[in-house]
């Protein structure tokens, strides 16, 4: 004959749950809550790389690692804007990190990161693109906007309307005027 295991009424009262005995049983030493200076520095250690060395610059191209592993930003969406893949006899001393099957057989990887290389010209208009015309229509967008929010509340002004006041704060009159674009070629070490 089976039995039945039922729940006491108390506990399904009180919402108490069955404790796993491991738990029960095992001396806590320490608090696994990390603080937010604790938090900072394991932030700030995300923030280098550890795994991946530094690739050498190669002269007329920008070098950086990119992965196998992402759908939304795939090698192959890479070689259609022009990235190539860096083969081991394109930069002595990085022969051992070079694969020896696969997809990417005589290319430098780590893991699942490949070494790529992007030809300078490109790769400061895809930065310029980016980094300055990207940020600027921005720009353009906001200044839009508060002209319109600057329109509407002269002509409610003008209606008679009182307690409306426009003000435009520091920094908001210089959105979407021209400026300077950056350099990106010294970022690879060019120019």
């Amino acid at each position: 004959m089976a039995r039945k295991i039922r729940k006491t009424p108390d506990a399904r009262l009180h919402g108490e749950a069955r404790r796993s005995r491991h738990l029960q049983d095992r001396r806590v030493t320490q608090d696994r809550v990390l603080n937010d200076d604790e938090r900072l520095e394991e932030f700030r250690q995300s923030l280098y790389q550890s795994v991946l060395p530094d690739l050498p610059k190669i002269p007329g191209y920008h070098v950086c690692w990119l992965t196998t592993n992402n759908p939304s930003d795939s090698i192959q969406r890479r070689l259609r804007l022009g990235y190539e893949p860096i083969r081991a006899e394109d930069v002595p001393g990085y022969e051992t990190m070079s694969l020896k099957t696969g997809e990417y057989a005589g290319c430098i990887a780590v893991n699942e990161m490949v070494a790529f290389k992007l030809p300078i010209h490109l790769y400061e208009r895809y930065m310029y693109e980016a980094h300055h015309n990207a940020p600027m229509n921005e720009e353009e967008k906001l200044s839009s906007i508060v002209d319109v929010i600057r329109e509407e509340a002269a002509s409610v002004a003008k209606s008679g309307a009182r307690g409306i006041k426009f003000e435009v704060e520091e920094g908001m009159e210089e959105l979407a005027q021209g400026r300077e674009p950056p350099s990106f070629a010294a970022a690879v070490g060019e120019g």
